[in-house]
């Protein structure tokens, strides 16, 4: 059903979306054509990362001595080699994307469409007043750009509170008569398959109307131009079904999140090339600012509900990995396009608001081990999801190795060797750790982690990119700040996503809730409850390895500081006034920032009208209902009165809205991994 009158919709054109069986595979179509040194990168990249992980855990093992034969021993290896191979690929695959980088050069505009897109924002509870400067704006500007006949754009709501859905309504009919694309408003009372069961519907109900798709988040905003050449770029290649942008995170207020993405910026177009060169014509999908041809992906991405109980079985909840997988597997392209500007997002704007986003992923992507036997996938579609698995595993591996290490040294201090065991010896045997190796290890791993940032900033200052970020001194001395400060953050962030691992494990569904996209500063109370069991820890831990020996203190250090500083670094990391003072000096300064865009300046311009949304109606009272508090169209003040806070929040001092609440489905993206310094 949908809430308003038929004018809301245009004609329907409906389009087949057959559910796909991932038991049986279709017949094998040809394979798309592969970019030119596909196969080469893919040799140097994962051969690559093979062989540093194999030195690596060879010299791991030297540095244990005869204890790598113990039980701890060759579990302490073991764990090694899980996580340093994955810190392996990311640096051979920043190397195979530094060319790409070094010899980019700005495109030349784009022509006009001769084929018809659908721009589509699936809505859930969201604040509208955040999001109706962007819609506005980004009409505005493919009017300007004289594309509206090929555009349209539907708000896709499956909002359940009806404060929200009226306040959709309202600012759909204001914005709905300024010129620009075709504006459309859908709501599904019935909210099945969550995100992407909103998507098949609009798919059965209208797809055939249009050549290709592209899904926004209630956070995307994208420039005109990266719009046309998409759509350029998708008419020039019939064999192609997907072509994922690079969104980068802008508009953050906070310290974490100015944090996230100066990282995003700074790192992410490296690592995003690197991503590209490699995965070819078998990239991957992270759900949004992407383009899609509608016909491929009705034909090929009808998804199945798994068997068994949540939080495995039911619907697919990262369904964006699997509908790259399924539009591989019937022999379409799925590519991505890193180095095309104009693609923008925001991030979570607290660390516990990370954590909420984190849990869904953590699920969504261990959901995705059901899926991974499914017939007839490419095995590189095997490993985009198999590598979301293991970036959840990564946080209880790295506590396991951590316990497992103080483990070893315990044992070492306090149980009495045995030189001379049953085996037939010539000689004693000595439990000795090579101290000079365990250094040497030590610097070789920190060298990798940093790799891939210090090629980024490498190239930024080669290239002449790195005035956008005030300069390379003030480009250095961010990413300074950033890698301290996420290196501090990381240990927080990895015993939170260790518990949510278990809590997976366990059975326990993470629910549809909606996402906080406004950012707060967190009260010390609220960073010392979602902090103290971080704390415990880290003292737990700092009595163990003060037990062994100070120097091993020192040596986890950073670790024991990150967790018993957890509540310090949590609420000062909340704080937009930290981050307002950083950008004051020139600190954490992006390109977005230096020089924002006609769009993003007109997206953080107050809108023509204002939504007033007093809080909702209290469901204790018998007689509530939702038109007691309606969300009140209002239209701006007058020059010379006072003007309402702009989206981008109040004046500094001044009291900050209540947090929105938004889609629980969007992605990370490369440089979206900044707590993983």
């Amino acid at each position: 059903m949908d809430a308003l009158s038929p004018g809301c919709l245009p004609p329907e054109a409906p389009l087949a979306m057959p559910v796909q069986s991932l038991a049986h595979a279709p017949p094998r179509p040809p394979a798309p054509p592969r970019p030119p040194g596909t196969l080469l990168a893919r040799l140097l990249v994962l051969g690559g990362a093979l062989v540093l992980t194999a030195a690596a855990t060879a010299e791991i093992s030297r540095v244990l001595g005869l204890a790598r034969w113990t039980f701890t021993g060759v579990a302490l290896t073991a764990l090694f080699a899980a996580l340093f191979v994955w810190l392996a690929l990311s640096v051979t695959s920043a190397l195979a994307g530094l060319p790409a980088l070094l010899r980019h050069r700005p495109k030349a505009p784009p022509p006009l469409p001769r084929t018809r897109t659908a721009l589509l924002m699936p809505l859930y509870n969201e604040d509208i007043a955040r999001i109706a400067p962007a819609l506005a704006a980004m009409r505005a500007a493919l009017h300007a750009a004289q594309a509206t006949p090929w555009f349209d754009l539907f708000l896709l709501s499956d909002s359940t509170n009806p404060a929200a859905r009226e306040a959709e309504q309202a600012a759909f009919r204001l914005l709905r008569p300024a010129p620009g694309p075709a504006l459309f408003h859908r709501h599904r009372p019935a909210n099945t398959g969550r995100k992407a069961g909103n998507i098949a519907e609009w798919v059965g109900r209208f797809g055939a109307a249009y050549d290709q798709f592209l899904i926004l988040d209630a956070d995307s905003l994208m420039e005109p131009e990266t719009l046309l050449h998409l759509v350029a770029e998708m008419d020039r290649s019939p064999r192609t079904a997907l072509l994922q942008t690079l969104p980068l995170l802008s508009g953050g207020e906070t310290l974490f999140a100015r944090l996230q993405q100066f990282a995003g910026q700074a790192y992410g177009p490296l690592i995003a090339a690197g991503l590209a060169a490699w995965h070819g014509a078998e990239g991957n999908y992270w759900g949004h600012n992407a383009l899609i041809r509608t016909r491929a992906f009705a034909q090929s991405c009808g998804l199945p509900e798994l068997p068994g109980r949540k939080p495995f079985g039911g619907h697919i909840l990262s369904h964006d990995f699997v509908e790259a997988a399924l539009l591989r597997r019937a022999g379409w392209a799925v590519r991505m396009l890193p180095l095309l500007p104009g693609s923008h997002e925001a991030g979570p704007p607290t660390l516990p608001d990370m954590a909420v986003r984190d849990r869904r992923w953590c699920q969504g992507n261990l959901q995705h081990a059901v899926v991974l036997p499914a017939r007839g996938l490419h095995w590189l579609s095997r490993l985009h999801m198999a590598t979301g698995i293991a970036a959840y595993a990564s946080a209880p591996l790295w506590l396991a190795s951590l316990l497992l290490g103080i483990a070893v040294a315990l044992q070492a201090r306090f149980l009495r060797p045995d030189y001379f065991p049953t085996t037939h010896t010539l000689f004693p045997q000595w439990p000795v750790v090579d101290p000079e190796r365990a250094l040497f290890m030590f610097l070789a791993t920190l060298a990798v982690l940093l790799a891939p940032k210090l090629l980024a900033l490498a190239a930024l200052i080669a290239t002449g990119q790195a005035r956008g970020f005030g300069g390379p001194a003030r480009l250095l001395a961010s990413a300074a700040l950033e890698i301290v400060l996420s290196a501090l953050l990381a240990p927080i962030t990895m015993l939170t996503q260790a518990a949510q691992f278990v809590q997976v494990l366990r059975g326990a569904d993470a629910g549809w809730n909606a996402q906080n996209r406004a950012g707060a500063a967190l009260a010390w109370a609220q960073a010392i409850r979602f902090a103290a069991p971080h704390v415990v820890l880290g003292l737990l831990l700092l009595a163990l390895a003060l037990a062994v020996a100070p120097l091993l203190a020192a040596w986890m250090a950073p670790v024991l500081a990150g967790l018993i500083l957890a509540p310090a670094l949590v609420a000062l990391s909340s704080s937009a006034e930290a981050g307002a003072r950083l950008r004051r000096r020139g600190l954490l300064l992006t390109p977005t920032e230096h020089a924002p865009s006609a769009l993003l300046r007109a997206a953080a311009a107050p809108p023509p009208f204002c939504l007033h949304a007093p809080p909702p109606p209290d469901r204790s009272l018998p007689h509530a209902r939702a038109a007691d508090h309606p969300w009140h169209p209002l239209p701006l003040p007058h020059p010379g009165r006072a003007r309402p806070a702009s989206p981008a929040g109040p004046p500094a001092g001044q009291p900050r809205p209540a947090p929105a609440r938004g889609d629980p489905h969007d992605r990370p993206t490369p440089g979206d991994h900044t707590l993983g310094a």
